[in-house]
C-alpha cells in the first residue's frame, strides 16, 4: 500500500465531510454525485419520515455495489482507494458534528464547495477519487463512447432539480454556485480533460516502453528523436491515456527515467482503436 496516497485519501475524505458538515449541509446546499444524492435523501428521509439516517451512512451504502462494479470494470489499484477515499469520508461525516459557520448561505455554498473540491481534486490527482459517480459515470463512457462529464451532469441535474422542487428554487440556485465552484477547482488541481496524449522524450526508451506496457494496457507509438543542443538519440513515446491514469504514467516515468521531458496535451477526439475496459 501507498503510504503518501493513503494519506492523501485520508485528508481528502476530511476536507469533502468538512465542506459538508460546516457548510452545505447546514444551508440545504447541495454537493455532487453520490455524496448530494446521499445529502438529499438524508434530509427528505428525515423531514416526511419519522426515521432518521445519516448522509454518512448512506453515502457508504451506495457506494458498496460501485466498488464491486469499479472492482471488475475500472481497475483494481484505482477503485481501492477510492473507495478507501468513501470509507474515510463517511467516517468523518459522522464525526464532524452538523453546524452552522455563518448564517449566510452564499458563503456557505461558496465555501463548502471549495473545500470539497480540494479534498476531491488532490484526491484525482493521486489516482484515485472519491467513489460513487466517478466510477459509474467511468463505466457507462466506456460502453456509450460518452464523455464521463455527461453522467455527471446527468446525475447532478436530478440532485438540483429534486431540491428546487422539494425545498425551494433559491436552494437550487445555490446548489448550482457550489457546483460551479466545486468543477472549478477541480479542474485548477487536476484536469478537466478525459483524454490526454503524453510526449515522453527519453534516453531509455526500451525500458520506459517495458514498464509501461507490464503496468498500463496501452498503445504506444515510439518515434526515433534527437536532442538538437548535444545532438544526443533519444526515442519520443506518445501514449493515449485517460485522465484516471496520469497519476500512474508520471510515477512509471518517474521510476525509469527522471531525467524525462514529458508533454502532456489536451486530446479532444480518438479516431481508431482505444481500449475501453
Amino acid at each position: 500500500m501507498d503510504v503518501k496516497k493513503l494519506f492523501v485519501v485520508v485528508i481528502g475524505g476530511l476536507l469533502n465531510a468538512i465542506g459538508m458538515n460546516l457548510f452545505l449541509i447546514p444551508a440545504n446546499v447541495y454537493t455532487s454525485g453520490f455524496a448530494g444524492a446521499a445529502q438529499l435523501i438524508s434530509k427528505v428521509v428525515g423531514d416526511y419520515t419519522p426515521y432518521a439516517i445519516s448522509t454518512g451512512l448512506l453515502l457508504f451504502l451506495f457506494n458498496i455495489p460501485v466498488a464491486i462494479l469499479g472492482w471488475k470494470k475500472v481497475g483494481k489499484s484505482f477503485t481501492f482507494y477510492s473507495f478507501l477515499s468513501v470509507v474515510f469520508m463517511s467516517l468523518f461525516l459522522e464525526l464532524i458534528p452538523i453546524r452552522s459557520l455563518s448564517e449566510d448561505i452564499l458563503l456557505n455554498a461558496v465555501f463548502g464547495g471549495v473545500i470539497a473540491a480540494i479534498g476531491t481534486g488532490w484526491t484525482l490527482k493521486w489516482g484515485a477519487s472519491t467513489g460513487g459517480l466517478d466510477i459509474i459515470a467511468l463505466v457507462l463512457s466506456r460502453v456509450n463512447d460518452r464523455s464521463v462529464g455527461t453522467y455527471i451532469f446527468a446525475l447532478n441535474s436530478i440532485i438540483i432539480l429534486t431540491a428546487g422542487y422539494m425545498y425551494g428554487w433559491e436552494k437550487a440556485l445555490y446548489t448550482l454556485v457550489t457546483l460551479y465552484v466545486t468543477t472549478r477547482v477541480i479542474d485548477a488541481i487536476h484536469t478537466r480533460h478525459q483524454k490526454l496524449t503524453a510526449l515522453i522524450i527519453t534516453t531509455k526508451g526500451e525500458e520506459m516502453k517495458q514498464a509501461i506496457k507490464s503496468q498500463m494496457i496501452r498503445g504506444i507509438t515510439v518515434i526515433p528523436a534527437k536532442g538538437a543542443f548535444l545532438n544526443e538519440d533519444k526515442d519520443m513515446l506518445m501514449i493515449v491515456i485517460t485522465r484516471y491514469e496520469l497519476f500512474d504514467l508520471k510515477r512509471i516515468i518517474k521510476e525509469v527515467d527522471p531525467k524525462a521531458f514529458t508533454n502532456i496535451m489536451q486530446t479532444t477526439e480518438v479516431v481508431g482503436f482505444f481500449r475501453k475496459e
